[in-house]
């Protein structure tokens, strides 16, 4: 069966501030050694299993030029824009109405844009596996990461270690993101994921279920269907998509549906979530302008000032053109707080 794949691609990336801007968001920079962006990095990873006409990037109208720039391969029509937020539900729902329009069925694999995996081998290995369980049946597929900690920020899934298909699991339910003790319970069990975000399925059963479980957004996605590749297609996408639920899949299908599968995938992923993640993926700064004395422990970029420090432990220093971040890592998690701030007074320049 044809397969092809939805990369979702809309976020903001606020917690990268002041690297990540509002014209320049999180999955459109480099954060790696190796100079590929984030989101050139997820469709190199895809490419041994779906053909690049077949890859569709969900995005917005603010950043279709810089997929175009940074993607030229993809063709212009599979570059969605959504005209306004509707969270991931509509997003992969408008993504299977362009995938039904072109073919009677296929494959589609779903994944964010902004994930990094260090071994693509075994990543391919594990899509091979999760579409052919998608092709059996109405199959609902997601990818989970096998847990090496009790992490609190990410939801779980609970599968069934009797229930194998293959090399897939029956899911028995998602769970909300866990307090620490209750981390380290899942941890200890040994039967629960990490909850990726990665799906794969047919779409003629994502679709199934959109009409099952969110019959009013299924509607207005089958309006939309109606028009693409008419003259209508953007009048009707700006005047449907806007109304449509603003729903997480977790929350709209998933958590609700039937023959759900899951496979561990063990293929080193990283969410790269906040500053945290940089000192997991990359080497301090690569231009050679970071000096260090007695500092263990701490994130540090910088543009073109040189940066020196002295004495600090469990730090985040990011120097940009215009704006320089200094926080605990402990509060890495706050740094959204900067953006609002910076909206109150009125600073956007900074956004």
């Amino acid at each position: 069966m044809k397969k092809t794949a939805l990369i979702m691609a809309g976020g903001k990336g606020e917690r990268f501030w002041p690297r990540s801007r509002v014209n320049l968001p999180k999955q459109f920079l480099s954060l790696t050694d190796d100079g590929k962006t984030m989101i050139q990095l997820t469709v190199e990873r895809i490419s041994p299993l779906v053909d690049i006409e077949d890859v569709y990037i969900a995005t917005n109208a603010n950043y279709r030029e810089l997929v175009k720039q940074q993607l030229p391969g993809i063709p212009e029509e599979n570059i969605l824009c959504e005209p306004i937020g509707r969270n991931t539900a509509p997003c992969i729902g408008l993504g299977a109405v362009h995938v039904a329009a072109k073919y009677d069925d296929a494959v589609m694999i779903v994944l964010p844009s902004d994930h990094l995996i260090k071994s693509n081998e075994i990543f391919k290995d594990t899509f091979v596996n999760a579409c052919e369980v998608a092709e059996k049946g109405s199959n609902l597929v997601t990818v989970g990461i096998t847990p090496n900690y009790p992490e609190t920020g990410y939801g779980y899934i609970k599968y069934n270690k009797e229930a194998c298909d293959g090399v897939a699991y029956s899911v028995e339910k998602f769970v909300e993101k866990p307090d620490l003790d209750t981390a380290k319970e899942y941890l200890a069990d040994g039967s629960y994921l990490w909850n990726s975000g990665m799906f794969v399925w047919k779409v003629s059963t994502i679709l199934e279920c959109f009409k099952k479980f969110m019959s009013s957004t299924y509607d207005g996605l089958m309006k939309i269907k109606a028009a693409v590749g008419t003259a209508d297609e953007d009048t009707v996408l700006q005047a449907e998509f806007p109304g449509l639920e603003s729903q997480s899949v977790d929350y709209g299908i998933m958590e609700k549906a039937s023959d759900i599968y899951t496979l561990a995938g063990n293929f080193g992923w990283d969410d790269v979530g906040s500053w945290l993640a940089v000192g997991r993926i990359k080497e301090n700064d690569d231009n050679g302008n970071v000096v260090t004395v007695n500092t263990q422990n701490c994130v540090i970029e910088g543009a073109e000032k040189l940066i020196a420090t002295v004495g600090l432990r469990d730090m985040i220093v990011v120097d940009t053109k215009d704006a320089t971040l200094i926080s605990t890592k402990e509060n890495a998690g706050e740094i959204k707080k900067v953006l609002a701030k910076l909206r109150e007074e009125g600073k956007n320049e900074y956004l």
